[in-house]
């Protein structure tokens, strides 16, 4: 299930009335009290923003930023008591993209959390940009890494620069020979080939590779990738 918040805190009466307020907001919001359940919620789950606290009882809002920095490329906004400048530069260095001090407005922090969001989707979701970001899928092209449900997925080479080549190009049918052409280039291949490679990448994209929602075939002329 996608979210568009989750509250990492082990504060409960703060927390609870922050997602009942953002959730009132139509804020999709979850709350996890530890680190542990935060990295339990991401093999299920995933959020477009995650609001994280330095302290989580014995454990550090700060490993647990960089644990997750390893895999998803979403904003992190850390949300402490904390007001030391090291605290700050510390947080942004590691990957945190803003920090919030408590306590908070509530509607300052929904103004700030809408804004973030916003800002985010109109440029992730940009295909000519270094990363490409669907509710559960992403695509790092500097990296070369895929990630589904916030799991790095492993493709072969010529996995991966087929999957490109599709993102890359959204919503377009793709003929057979424009993918030789692009993809494989002057080695010789055939629809087989082709075909097998369509397939493998459905197996570890698709939810149900048989009834695909990203990688469609276009019968008769070749496939088109659907990234919305």
């Amino acid at each position: 299930m996608n979210y568009n918040v989750l509250i990492v805190d082990d504060e409960q009466a703060l927390s609870e009335s922050t997602c009942e307020y953002l959730n009132m907001f139509d804020v999709k919001t979850a709350w996890v009290a530890t680190a542990t359940a935060c990295l339990d919620f991401f093999r299920n789950n995933t959020a477009d923003l995650i609001l994280l606290d330095i302290n989580l009882g014995d454990e550090s809002g700060f490993e647990l930023c960089k644990q997750l920095r390893q895999t998803i490329d979403v904003p992190i906004l850390f949300i402490s008591a904390r007001t030391s400048d090291d605290d700050v530069l510390l947080a942004l260095n590691i990957g945190g993209d803003d920090y919030i001090r408590k306590p908070y407005s509530l509607a300052v922090l929904l103004a700030k959390v809408k804004t973030t969001l916003k800002r985010y989707q109109n440029t992730t979701k940009t295909p000519n940009s270094k990363t490409f970001v669907t509710t559960n899928l992403a695509i790092d092209f500097e990296t070369e890494q895929a990630f589904v449900n916030n799991q790095k997925i492993e493709l072969k080479a010529m996995e991966y620069k087929l999957f490109e080549y599709l993102v890359k190009n959204p919503g377009r049918t793709l003929t057979k020979d424009e993918l030789f052409e692009n993809v494989w280039g002057h080695v010789i291949t055939g629809d087989n080939t082709l075909d097998v490679h369509i397939r493998y990448l459905r197996e570890k994209i698709e939810d149900n590779p048989n009834e695909p929602k990203y990688i469609k075939t276009v019968w008769g002329k070749g496939y088109q990738f659907d990234g919305e």
